[in-house]
């Protein structure tokens, strides 16, 4: 199935790519929780949910936003976790750094992600036991994959990830603790596949995130031999309904690794 999401993704992306050429202001309106959403977030996920429907028939979609439309399945065990595109305001800022993700759910694991920055041509694509791959796309076509991992852990200095759009001081305050020789601003899912490729260890979110924003970035990081933890250690879980403490598909706190464990690891 990791290559019928591949397929699925670049088609999302061909959807995507037209509108941001042409982006105006008159393209991005603001939804009720006061995130932009653009045409192009619902042009993908149009042509996301029907490939979905035709490949995979029997599973439950949860989509960004559909969900903000009030569709919402009900999901059980096995479910996709979609976000037509991820970074808006990466896309509205056109910076480049904006992704389409899809993941598929299996007893609260990310077990198959594919992420595709079509503005720059970078695709991931990573499932349990099959490792996590690479490659770039030129004019909707693959060119050729290669392996990736997460790397060795830095004897001192480690490389920090945070989000563009989203540093809080919460994540400033969690970075102290540790040597860092290089703090990188990314956008979108980005972040995770920098680090299963290898070219950072650590990426801290102290602030609110959806499963959808992360599920398709943490499955192709955990295929890449690194994780996604909550701030107790714990592997972050899919399919978080009905919490007391916030709405359905809501995100804890988290911090993403490569080779690092961040409650245990001090660089000096």
């Amino acid at each position: 199935m990791l290559d019928e999401l591949i397929a699925i993704a670049l088609k999302a992306g061909a959807a995507i790519m037209p509108i941001y050429e042409r982006l105006d202001a008159a393209s991005v309106v603001t939804k009720g929780d006061g995130s932009p959403v653009t045409a192009a977030d619902e042009a993908a996920e149009v042509v996301i949910l029907a490939e979905l429907a035709r490949v995979a028939p029997g599973i439950p979609v949860v989509a960004e936003e559909s969900v903000a439309a009030g569709k919402c399945p009900a999901t059980g065990s096995r479910f996709f976790l979609v976000d037509p595109l991820d970074g808006t305001k990466e896309f509205i800022n056109r910076n480049g750094e904006f992704t389409v993700n899809i993941a598929l759910i299996e007893n609260g694991r990310p077990v198959l992600g594919v992420v595709y920055a079509p503005a720059i041509g970078d695709i991931y694509a990573g499932g349990e036991g099959q490792g996590a791959r690479a490659a770039k796309v030129e004019n909707g076509v693959v060119g050729p994959w290669r392996k990736i991992a997460v790397r060795p852990c830095p004897r001192s200095g480690i490389s920090v990830l945070a989000s563009r759009s989203h540093l809080t001081d919460e994540t400033k305050a969690f970075v102290e603790k540790f040597s860092v020789a290089d703090f990188v601003s990314a956008g979108s899912s980005l972040k995770f596949c920098k680090l299963a490729a290898g070219e950072a260890d650590l990426y801290p979110r102290l602030g609110r995130t959806m499963e959808w924003d992360t599920a398709a970035g943490d499955a192709v990081l955990r295929a890449a031999a690194g994780g996604v933890m909550t701030m107790d250690g714990k592997p972050l879980a899919y399919g978080k309904r009905n919490q007391a403490e916030d709405v359905d598909f809501a995100n804890p706190w988290f911090v993403a690794a490569g080779n690092f464990d961040p409650f245990a690891d001090v660089t000096e």
